[in-house]
């Protein structure tokens, strides 16, 4: 092969600068929740590092871990690189611990725990958990012993024996015994994002915010207490003088004001207000302490020391001798030690707010009490908490109505909370996202905003869909809680073209494919969930590239349904090797059946007829996979890359981007051979990732670093010129015309950038090609260039 094909390898500077990233927020950040887990990201980025340096992690290989077969779940960190661990081996879990201690064995013996569970007691335990299917597989491997258990019962002594050979090596290590469950393995007909459990952590994680808290405290507290300090000093008003009388009873009520104060600071510490000398209120109760000749006022006695020192004594200069409340500077000779201060903040007092009592003193506070009522997040997040309480922690929300309800009056009784408070939006998505329903509904209410998250959830739609063809209820109840698990399996960083693990692979999965029956309704069952996840992909999203893990579900529902069905994962520019495995070809061959001629063919200058001649597959020395040179050449060619040039990402990214557009990037593949068609047309998918691509191009202006985003609207628009194409002439010609109103309504830096992008869509679509140079003011819209990028220029 030419240079192009020097093959990197897996660059051990990116762990240490993960390391370094992990290590400076472990040492610097202000939470210590994120701190603690930025030591963890140090702890697997260090054994990350030490593995590379000293030979016993392979990365990029699918044995990344030495002495640890491939169907063994490795722990894997951000790219693909594992770190040396199992995710089914670390510290012993409170479920191994439980089960050690009802078998009698010393806790950490992950062996003797095995060897418990092929005794006739532990078979029994195992045998219950299969009847009742009341336990969690949290990773692959704990679902080994289950399915020893299930051969054993089903008379397959050679099956077991054969799946214990391969497995017990590893059994002191890795955990192979599932773990509890209140409720049974989820059918997979319903999903959610997040459990009830999951939800009592996001809503237990509110805290208190000190300023709301301070605030309201002010209101409810310290406000009512300056009042009534204020309305004491009020009663030695006479004939517009202060202190000038002193009331029957004025003395003793003042004693009881400062002893209620010194209970009120000691009970009442998130305010402060009431120790700044400055403050009226804290003149009128040091006044009030001097008056009555109190020395045990404490931090009261001390305010009046600052005041004497003469910290505030500013207020009392000429400015401060306006009688605006009617009250005259001339103070009893009875009165404190600055009786001009006192004056004013009296003054002050009653020209802001009015005299207690009065109407608009009434009306203020009626406002503030309303406001220090308001309950709080923290408040309302304990209300839902108390209202999860019969729920278990693994199952999801059948409805979300009844828990967001007003606050109840038997709630506020209980809780303080005042009743019919709203549950607020802030709180309100959490407990969506905990919603159990159909994956169509949760796309629906946005509780699935994109295709990521949609890939989070399809493995339990798919589990359930392949655990049909097991006809044993406790197998299939077993390869479904399988499956999820697996899903959750992360990705390797590969080279050489190597795959993933398949699931098929795991040696407890191959002990009972013998017992795997596909008929036609278990392979109906899979096309119809294939066609129905499709076509809400295709509807919900697009303008969005279908995620890797979304396609890995697909793929399985195909193969299931016995349709054939091409699909190409996403490859990073900075492992290519320079070559794509021969399935890349076939997609393109496949796509060629749909999109030759095509107006999406035309735009993109695409010769569908000579591709559908390639017939040069075949495997390439040091590949894990058929290749086909033909086929990376006309990429190459495509992309302006010389093959003798050098290795760089860039030149990557732009050959990769040209195998997207020749396969469609899986678009084809979901409307032939599979058959998606939306109920609507092809019309509003058009126009929804062409909205995706406005508000992409958009976001361009004014960020120095918009590449990704640059990419992103590119691959929004191939989204829009394939549904396009598979329209017909005149849904064509008014989508086209849309999309210039559409673009119309964006800012003026978007119709610029966008202008030579529709002129060219124009241009084809009127029999043109972006290939003839004669042509001005036209653009052909790519992701990737090795030399900066036109639109970000415009």
């Amino acid at each position: 092969m030419n240079e192009i094909h020097v093959q990197p390898v897996a660059n051990p500077g990116y762990a240490d600068w993960q390391l370094a990233k992990a290590f400076h927020t472990a040492a610097s950040h202000e939470s210590q929740a994120t701190r603690l887990r930025a030591e963890e990201r140090v702890r697997r980025w260090t054994q990350v590092a030490r593995g590379m340096a000293d030979g016993s992690l392979a990365i990029g290989s699918r044995t990344p871990v030495r002495g640890l077969p491939a169907w063994v779940t490795p722990e894997v960190v951000r790219g693909g690189f594992a770190t040396g661990d199992a995710a089914a081996g670390g510290p012993w879990t409170a479920h191994e611990a439980e089960a050690a201690a009802r078998a009698g064995l010393r806790t950490g013996d992950r062996l003797a725990v095995f060897r418990y569970f092929l005794t006739d007691a532990g078979l029994a335990e195992l045998h219950t958990m299969l009847d009742t299917g009341r336990y969690h597989v949290a990773v692959p491997e704990e679902a080994a012993l289950l399915t020893i258990a299930w051969l054993l019962r089903a008379g397959d002594r050679f099956a077991a024996l054969t799946l214990l050979d391969e497995i017990a090596p590893y059994a002191d290590r890795l955990r192979f015994l599932p773990g509890p469950s209140d409720t049974p393995v989820p059918d997979g007909s319903a999903v959610h994002r997040e459990s009830v459990g999951s939800l009592r952590a996001t809503l237990g994680a509110r805290r208190p915010k000190p300023a709301v808290e301070a605030m309201n405290e002010a209101l409810t507290v310290w406000n009512p207490f300056a009042d009534q300090l204020l309305a004491h000093w009020l009663e030695t008003v006479e004939d517009g003088r202060l202190d000038a009388i002193r009331p029957a009873g004025w003395i003793e009520r003042g004693r009881e004001l400062l002893q209620r104060y010194r209970r009120l600071a000691a009970q009442h510490t998130l305010c402060t207000k009431h120790h700044n000398p400055r403050e009226n209120s804290a003149i009128l109760l040091a006044a009030l302490a001097e008056a009555l000749g109190d020395t045990r006022a404490g931090d009261v006695r001390s305010a009046g020391t600052r005041i004497a020192n003469g910290r505030a004594a500013r207020a009392t200069g000429p400015r401060a001798a306006g009688p605006r409340s009617g009250i005259r500077a001339n103070v009893g000779t009875r009165g404190p030690a600055r009786p001009g201060l006192l004056r004013h903040a009296v003054d002050a007092m009653v020209v802001k707010r009015g005299a207690p009592g009065s109407p608009p003193h009434a009306a203020l506070r009626a406002r503030q009490a309303e406001d220090a009522s308001t309950a709080t997040l923290h408040e309302l997040a304990r209300v839902l908490i108390t209202r999860l309480a019969n729920l278990r922690d693994d199952a999801g929300l059948p409805d979300t109505a009844w828990l967001l309800v007003p606050v109840t009056d038997a709630e506020a009784e209980r809780t303080g909370v005042r009743a019919g408070s709203p549950i607020p939006d802030s709180l309100r998505h959490p407990v969506e996202r905990a919603l159990s329903a159909p994956v169509a509904t949760l796309v629906e209410r946005g509780i699935v905003p994109s295709a990521e998250v949609l890939a989070e959830l399809v493995p339990q739609l798919v589990a359930a869909t392949t655990a049909l063809a097991y006809h044993d209820p406790a197998l299939r109840t077993l390869m479904t809680a399988g499956y999820g698990a697996f899903a959750e399996r992360r990705s390797l960083l590969l080279l050489n073209l190597e795959h993933q693990v398949r699931l098929e692979e795991l040696p407890w999965v191959r002990a009972v494919s013998a017992y795997r029956r596909v008929s036609t309704d278990t392979a109906g069952n899979a096309w119809e969930a294939l066609t129905e996840l499709g076509t809400l992909t295709v509807r919900a999203f697009p303008g969005t590239i279908v995620p890797n893990p979304l396609l890995q579900e697909l793929g399985s529902l195909a193969r299931q349904a016995g349709v054939k069905a091409v699909f190409t994962e996403e490859l990073a520019a900075d492992i290519f090797m320079g070559t794509f495995s021969a399935k890349f070809l076939r997609a393109a061959q496949d796509a060629a059946v749909l999109l030759e001629g095509s107006l999406y063919a035309r735009y993109y200058g695409i010769d569908y007829a000579t591709i559908r001649t390639i017939d040069d597959v075949r495997r390439e020395r040091g590949f894990a996979a058929n290749t086909s040179d033909a086929f990376a050449e006309l990429c190459r060619e495509r992309a302006g890359i010389d093959p003798r040039g050098r290795w760089w990402v860039a030149a990557n990214g732009k050959v990769i981007e040209q195998a997207q557009i020749l396969t469609t990037h899986n678009l084809a593949a979901l409307v032939y051979p599979i058959g998606v068609e939306p109920v609507e047309g092809w019309a509003e998918p058009a126009r929804g990732a062409y909205r995706t691509v406005c508000r992409l191009v958009q976001q361009i202006a004014g960020n120095p670093r918009s590449l990704g985003t640059v990419k992103d609207a590119a691959y929004a628009w191939r989204q829009t010129l394939f549904f396009l194409s598979l329209c017909g002439v005149e849904d064509q010609f008014a989508v086209i015309a849309w999309m210039a109103e559409e673009t119309a309504r964006r800012p003026e830096h978007t119709v610029r950038r966008l202008a030579p992008v529709l002129a060219g869509l124009r241009h084809v679509f009127t029999g043109g090609s972006l290939d003839d140079p004669a042509v001005p003011n036209v653009r052909r819209f790519l992701g990737w260039a090795t030399d900066g990028h036109w639109i970000r220029d415009v």
